[in-house]
């Protein structure tokens, strides 16, 4: 560029000069220069190429920069171009995405044919934001439309979920937006239509009655089939967007079923015929580089999408049965989970006690309770409180479900003999502060985390036992040593999840005196108590439930407790000595979250047991 303006002419900031006949700023038509005579250039350059600016505008601006940067301010030259009028935030998109290699396309006018918009199911277009503009079949190539150049993580996706080449080409976000709800309106496609055309599907009809006697030609073709695709990608979005954790695809003898698991508790969809289990199967596997042709072993993947602007992992577990291939996708959505002590609905009191625990220099931490109880998370939260640059904190986790910056974490892979105890050894070689065994499956495990312990580190992990005073039993039961227990083990946090009412349908209601009896109440126990239940609506999808609430008990050791342990004292003994110390058993905090209107008494029934 030429030499930068004056002083005197910034001060043009105030009143612009007239453009110099650049049409098409705004809404209308518009054309733009090849994209190989802007890809790469400056900003500006692209801007005077698309006749948006003159050279003088361009250096106006860059002046105007120069002075913002002599006073730390560093404002993108784009930003300038706009804050002084001379050109719109629409013109602004255009010329970013030209310099970035994207075609630029009006679609103001443009007629896309139904076969065209079939190929992308309604949910995804609308979630993705983009619509199909062109196929090429013997390439397979699908040209699409973006609102944005930032959006182009959409590309990976569509390769992963739709098995397309894709092209992109960037349109403006008001045009996009009516093409969406032209060709997608807001009724969406539906479960049942989409069976309904699997179900009309020639090529998928053919594989009734055909048994395990499908070449690896045709499971090929069976994951590129468009409808199973087209399905699939239904669910998937479906899924996501009712924060489902699992979805569950299930052949059995007469049926094949599809189950979402949405706070704990499986629903069962639209079923689809039985005969595309094996289609579905080979597409979930393309998705997940797995091997299509392997039926009698089970497979482990990953599915990376990010949906929203949200990245989301899907795990995939593939078990042979009798009837088929069973698989299960777990849904590992950052959006959803949040790893933050405050935010995991801990009491003030409990919060308190548990940051007391974690603060140790030194001794084992451990989380218990049922596979789903969110152990894993509480332990994210922990560690992600503790992440700072002067401690090194390492996890060895069976699977990594969330990666942390900051934090070195190993995957376990019994296949090559990595297991606990031998990884837990090479970390203690990695000079850590603190350590997250996954869980403490074997005496081995259980002996290298107390030694971890007793040489100066942290150490969290997981046991599963019904409730805090179990754990010693567990511990015991395992050959560990009591001293060992006594000397290194700081305390244990038990929890549960149960459903929270749902704020939309919440009301109030008088519960029974069965229901009563249940969690060992009478009706002068709770004089004077309020109790909710949720009605059902659409936004809890009928249950009366929506999201879910931790409830725990914290077992803190200290010296008497400590004595009880080497006398072997019975886990009864132990749950009564933490109790006269504060601790608030599982039962004690469902009631309390009941009082509170956060939960139901059948929820805590169920999440929890009666103490002795």
């Amino acid at each position: 560029m030429a030499d930068v303006p004056t002083e005197n002419s910034a001060s043009a900031t105030a009143k612009p000069p007239a453009k110099p006949g650049a049409t098409g700023a705004g809404s209308g038509p518009f054309k733009m220069p090849p994209v190989d005579q802007l890809k790469d250039r400056p900003l500006g350059r692209v801007l005077i190429k698309m006749g948006k600016l003159t050279r003088e505008q361009v250096h106006q601006a860059l002046a105007i920069q120069q002075q913002q940067k002599a006073k730390r301010i560093n404002t993108p030259i784009g930003q300038v171009l706009v804050e002084l009028g001379l050109i719109t935030t629409r013109d602004l998109n255009f010329a970013l995405a030209a310099q970035r290699g994207f075609e630029v396309v009006d679609l103001s006018s443009r007629e896309i044919p139904a076969e065209i918009i079939k190929l992308i199911p309604a949910q995804m277009a609308t979630v993705y934001r983009v619509v199909p503009t062109a196929y090429d079949a013997k390439s397979n190539t699908i040209t699409i439309a973006l609102d944005s150049p930032d959006n182009f993580r959409v590309v990976d996706d569509l390769q992963t979920l739709m098995g397309y080449k894709v092209v992109t080409c960037i349109a403006d976000p008001e045009s996009l937006a009516k093409l969406l709800a032209r060709y997608y309106d807001t009724k969406q496609e539906s479960l049942a239509d989409l069976m309904s055309e699997v179900g009309s599907d020639s090529t998928l009809k053919a594989l009734e009655n055909r048994g395990d006697s499908i070449d690896l030609e045709t499971l090929k073709d069976l994951a590129e089939s468009n409808p199973v695709k087209r399905l699939l990608n239904t669910v998937l979005m479906q899924a996501i967007k009712e924060r489902a954790s699992d979805i569950h695809f299930e052949p059995f003898e007469e049926e094949y079923k599809m189950r979402y698991r949405i706070d704990g508790v499986l629903y069962e969809m639209v079923p689809p015929p039985k005969y595309i289990a094996m289609a579905i199967a080979s597409r979930i596997k393309v998705m997940a580089n797995l091997d299509i042709a392997e039926r009698r072993l089970p497979q482990d993947g990953r599915i990376p999408l990010v949906v929203g602007g949200q990245p989301i992992d899907l795990r995939v577990a593939v078990l042979p049965t009798i009837f088929g291939e069973s698989i299960v996708l777990r849904v590992l959505d950052r959006s959803n989970v949040s790893l933050d002590l405050d935010k995991l609905g801990m009491r003030e009191d409990d919060l308190r006690v548990f940051r007391q625990m974690i603060s140790k220099p030194n001794g084992i931490v451990l989380v218990t309770g049922p596979t789903g109880s969110g152990k894993t998370t509480t332990l994210y939260a922990a560690l992600n409180e503790l992440n700072s640059v002067e401690d090194k904190l390492i996890t060895t986790e069976d699977p990594v479900e969330y990666d942390i910056d900051g934090i070195v974490q190993v995957q376990i892979r019994p296949e090559y003999e990595l297991t606990f105890a031998k990884c837990l050894r090479s970390i203690l070689r990695q000079d850590p502060d603190i350590i997250l065994v996954g869980e403490i499956r074997d005496k081995e495990t259980a002996e290298i985390a107390t030694q971890a312990s007793l040489t100066g580190h942290l150490v969290f992990s997981t046991l599963h036992t019904n409730d805090a005073p179990s754990s010693i039993a567990r511990l015991l039961d395992l050959g560990v040593e009591p001293f060992l227990i006594t000397a290194t083990l700081e305390g244990v946090l038990a929890q549960r999840l149960c459903r929270r009412i749902c704020t939309r349908c919440k009301e109030e209601y008088k519960p029974t005196e069965e229901q009563l009896f249940e969690l060992e109440l009478t009706p002068e126990h709770v004089k004077g108590k309020t109790f909710f239940r949720g009605r059902g609506c659409n936004q809890c999808n009928n249950t009366g439930y929506r999201g879910r609430l931790g409830i725990c008990e914290i077992m803190v050791l200290d010296d008497q407790m400590r004595e009880m342990i080497m006398r072997h004292e019975s886990t009864n003994l132990l749950r009564n000595a933490a109790r006269q110390r504060g601790m608030r058993s599982l039962r004690e905090s469902g009631l309390a979250g009941i009082y509170e209107g956060l939960t139901t008494i059948e929820e805590v029934v169920k999440q929890t047991i009666t103490e002795d």
